[in-house]
């Protein structure tokens, strides 16, 4: 699968497990109909690039948003599971979980 065009990118910085510093990028691709849904399902690519494994993966969804945040649920369990110290401007979940205050 191919990332396509990027509309997302964060740098995080961390420690690996062997104690090197380490340069993780994310990436989003902008997400497109499923070429294999027969009901018109959507998919969102997304990539880490510096932890290992650079390969391009996806996620699923009924419209373009919810595969959009399905692609960014699925990176930050990817993140938290890679066994590194990583960091983004303090935030535990990378800036990956948005929960703003409705007034």
């Amino acid at each position: 699968m191919e990332l396509g065009q990027i509309v997302a990118e964060r740098l995080i910085e961390g420690v690996a497990p062997d104690g090197s510093h380490v340069e993780v990028v994310i990436r989003f691709g902008a997400p497109r109909p499923d070429p294999l849904s027969s009901n018109g399902d959507w998919r969102c690519p997304h990539q880490i690039v510096g932890l290992g494994d650079d390969s391009v993966g996806a996620a699923h969804g009924v419209d373009s948003l919810q595969a959009l945040l399905l692609s960014v649920y699925a990176v930050r369990l990817k993140l938290a599971e890679s066994g590194s110290t990583l960091d983004w401007l303090g935030a535990p979940d990378f800036g990956l979980t948005i929960a703003p205050a409705l007034s």
